[in-house]
């Protein structure tokens, strides 16, 4: 298609919002030096805002080279389900019951292997959580492990580059953990149907390998955290009472809800407000929900659906031009600068790609998925819950760039075999 006034400015608008990323550590520098201002460079270091400042700034140009009802019609045209569900199941993946009954599972499995409970703590929030996404969805595995590595791994006194090899080991084993079945990874699910994939071909194509590198990038990371992990405390739950069981699968009930009708956000929403006022009745049992969170996170994505709606008209050629090969590392790079999910579902609308062309550009898309804050829908939530950790209270794009690298080869190597 030919680009017009429009399509250039957003994908400028684009660029600099990718640029606003990768500054995002800087902004966080700059507001402890100058103090007086620290609030407004608070916010402009906040990775979940970037792209919803930016999506603002494009319905503004739309309105001025356009017209208002132009830029209006867009951005009511874009579908906002996925910003909505990451949302919902964010909140509810972390309020206080679920997060004890998975705590209390995966130490009871940690006590039996003969290792020092942090150790196994850790790879099992490293290896199994994500593998668990392929159940629960991916914003809800990031979510769970994100909330159980957070006192083992991304705390004071751990070298800075060993949580960002952590995080970026997140960060590609959720990517890739959610591909056994057809539903819980974006980028699976945007072309599952159209090309007919079911969730038996994709534990037998996709699925074994992602288990493969998923243990190999957890059992790596681990080795190397084993001296700062052996002398630190298993994480415990902070209520000063258990939960009573049946609050616990209630709260499970409540999820698995979300999950099955997170295509219909009508639903999933009616749901979430049941749940927020279940929680009112019995705030016993609960513990502050991570509304902010959550927000911002849907914020970001929500972002880079009206940002990313314009970019097609330049990324589409690109991936239709590609031979297979090449086609899994053009998506593997072009996911670090999108989303997975939105380069898949451009490549389900070429006609007549092959069967080969289809494997290589979802493997290209989730093996790349731990790249950066932006490649996959999960990470923003993984960004949010763990940002308190690092230095400055920020996450760098180098650092997780640099993180996720080795882990990115693992998975890259296990699906060209």
């Amino acid at each position: 298609m030919q680009p017009t006034s429009i399509h250039i400015a957003a994908a400028v608008l684009f660029g600099l919002a990718l640029l606003h990323t990768f500054a995002a550590k800087w902004f966080e520098a700059l507001a402890h030096r100058h103090p007086r201002h620290a609030g407004l460079f608070h916010i402009l270091g906040e990775v979940e805002v970037v792209f919803g400042l930016w999506a603002l700034v494009l319905v503004v140009v739309m309105a001025l080279l356009g017209s208002g009802a132009e830029a209006l019609a867009y951005a009511e045209s874009r579908q906002y389900t996925e910003p909505l569900f990451v949302f919902v199941v964010m909140v509810v993946a972390a309020s206080r019951p679920v997060l004890e009954l998975v705590q209390q599972w995966l130490t009871g499995v940690a006590r039996v292997v003969p290792l020092p409970t942090p150790l196994v703590m850790a790879w099992l929030g490293l290896a199994l959580v994500p593998l668990l996404g392929s159940l629960i969805t991916e914003p809800a595995a990031m979510t769970l492990a994100a909330l159980i590595l957070a006192p083992l791994v991304f705390r004071p006194g751990l070298p800075e580059w060993l949580k960002y090899a952590a995080l970026g080991v997140l960060f590609v084993n959720v990517s890739i953990g959610g591909t056994l079945t057809s539903y819980a990874a974006p980028p699976v699910l945007m072309v599952a149907s159209v090309w007919g994939w079911d969730s038996a071909f994709m534990a037998t194509t996709f699925g074994w390998r992602a288990c493969i590198a998923v243990l190999v990038n957890a059992s790596v990371l681990v080795f190397l955290l084993r001296t700062h992990l052996k002398a630190t405390a298993a994480a415990k739950p902070t209520a000063p009472r258990p939960v009573p069981l049946l609050v616990s699968l209630i709260h499970l009930a409540f999820l698995a809800g979300v999950v099955v009708f997170a295509h219909h956000p009508v639903v999933f929403i009616g749901l979430f407000l049941f749940f927020i006022g279940y929680t009112e009745a019995y705030q016993r049992h609960q513990s502050p929900l991570i509304l902010k969170e959550g927000l911002l996170v849907g914020f970001f994505l929500a972002g880079l659906v009206v940002l990313g709606g314009m970019q097609q008209w330049w990324l589409q050629p690109i991936v239709s031009s590609l031979a297979p090969t090449a086609l899994f590392f053009g998506a593997l790079g072009l996911t670090a600068l999108t989303d997975n999910a939105a380069l898949t579902y451009l490549g389900s609308l070429i006609e007549g790609i092959s069967d080969p062309a289809k494997y290589m550009l979802v493997a290209g898309a989730v093996a790349g998925g731990g790249l950066t804050v932006i490649a996959n829908a999960p990470n923003p939530a993984g960004v949010a819950l763990l940002r308190k950790g690092f230095n400055d209270e920020s996450i760098g794009a180098l650092g997780l760039l640099a993180g996720a690298a080795l882990p990115t080869v693992v998975a890259g190597l296990m699906f060209l075999i």
